[in-house]
């Protein structure tokens, strides 16, 4: 995270089941939280250090006059530099100038707005931007996160020279569990040791590369990552390709609704991380459109894949829980392009009709017989809904 010192197919049967490899067993951190992918806002990738409680507060204000909240944006999180020192006791210190009425009030300020509270911390001695770590004082600093309200805890990876990752983040995990209190734990420690592999035991999700930037070379760099990983992200356990940088000016309108369609086909955490007080009516839409948070948030919680590879044209589809399948058309070349999806592709019938609808455009754009094709504008998606007609039929038939 941040700055640091030197430092296939898939294949959609009919109704709900993957006709892939099976899904890995039930993650042992079972606790309720997270059954879909979390979604809120961040400070960092806008504020970077300069975080405050004036901010914080004018923000969470924003989100829920804009919509936002309704929409499902729930968490507030305070990235770094909230914190700095420990008291002759151990306890960390908040910064009393910036947060001059302690994270305590600010917890109860949002949880009265209906939203959640979230800080950062570090597995290692210090955070990313130096200030102190939670290594050594786990337990101190999960009580204390606890008596303040947190919800949610970031925790990076910096300094942790000489940790073992996975006993590093056990060892929080287990801090916060002996809270009683039901808190979100974020592993950030940028996809070093594979998390995928063992990090469903520990926390509620886990960042699988490093850090996101605000342009389309950043964004599509880590969705190549993401291509191996699905069969690890589920209810209670997501990969999680970074913050979303929406609305933060570095690209196009178009660009950004690539880059939100894909971490939705991704089932990945939706964290903003722009202004939502200066934000433009459409940032606005594009970050609550319905229909597309619907497909981030379905209940099957299953991951998307790609399914075709085309080179600048690509198909990435994902499997829901009605036994239809979100699919995204996407256009990485500098010129409009046509692209199409076949029904066989998504493990139906070649023959199966499909009812359509454009999820951006919010249409029902009527049945398709064995394929659908678009236009796609350059650096830019389309999104759609396939339901299979024969799933419909069943599902009617089975109530």
């Amino acid at each position: 995270m941040k700055t640091m010192p030197a430092r296939g197919m898939l294949l959609i049967a009919v109704g709900v089941a993957l006709l892939g490899g099976p899904a890995p067993e039930a993650p042992a951190l079972d606790d309720g939280l997270a059954r879909t992918p979390p979604m809120g806002w961040n400070s960092w990738n806008r504020f970077h250090c300069d975080v405050s409680e004036e901010l914080i507060r004018s923000i969470a204000d924003a989100i829920v006059e804009r919509g936002l909240k309704d929409a499902g944006y729930a968490y507030v999180v305070i990235d770094d530099c909230w914190q700095v020192g420990r008291d002759a006791s151990g306890r960390i210190v908040r910064d009393p100038e910036r947060f001059p009425s302690g994270m305590g009030a600010l917890a109860a300020y949002l949880h009265a707005k209906g939203l959640k509270f979230g800080l950062y911390s570090c597995a290692g001695a210090k955070t990313c931007q130096g200030r102190p770590g939670s290594k050594g004082f786990e337990v101190q600093d999960a009580r204390q996160y606890a008596a303040w309200g947190v919800d949610y805890l970031k925790y990076d990876w910096c300094y942790a020279e000489g940790q073992h990752a996975e006993t590093s983040y056990a060892r929080m995990r287990d801090a916060l569990k002996a809270t009683g209190r039901p808190i979100i734990f974020s592993l950030c420690e940028w996809g070093m040791n594979k998390p995928w592999l063992w990090a469903r035991e520990v926390g509620h999700l886990w960042r699988t590369t490093g850090d996101i930037e605000d342009s389309w070379e950043s964004w599509t760099g880590i969705l190549d990552h993401q291509v191996e990983l699905a069969d690890y992200a589920g209810p209670g356990h997501w990969n999680d390709p970074d913050m979303l940088e929406v609305g933060n000016g570095g690209m196009t309108l178009e660009e950004y609704r690539a880059h939100f369609s894909l971490w939705c086909i991704l089932a990945a955490p939706l964290m903003m991380g722009h202004d939502v007080r200066s934000m433009t009516e459409e940032i606005r839409q594009l970050l609550t459109n319905p229909d597309v948070i619907a497909v981030n948030q379905d209940p099957l919680g299953r991951q998307g894949s790609k399914v075709r590879d085309d080179g600048e044209a690509e198909v990435w589809g994902k499997p829901l829980a009605d036994g239809s399948a979100a699919v995204a058309l996407l256009n990485r070349g500098q010129v409009e392009a046509r692209i199409t999806v076949s029904w066989d592709e998504l493990g139906y019938a070649s023959a199966q009709p499909a009812e359509v609808r454009d999820l951006w455009r919010r249409a029902d754009l009527g049945r398709h017989d064995r394929q659908f094709s678009s236009l796609v504008p350059a650096h830019g998606v389309v999104l759609i809904k396939a339901t299979p007609l024969q799933a419909a039929v069943q599902l009617q038939s089975s109530r």
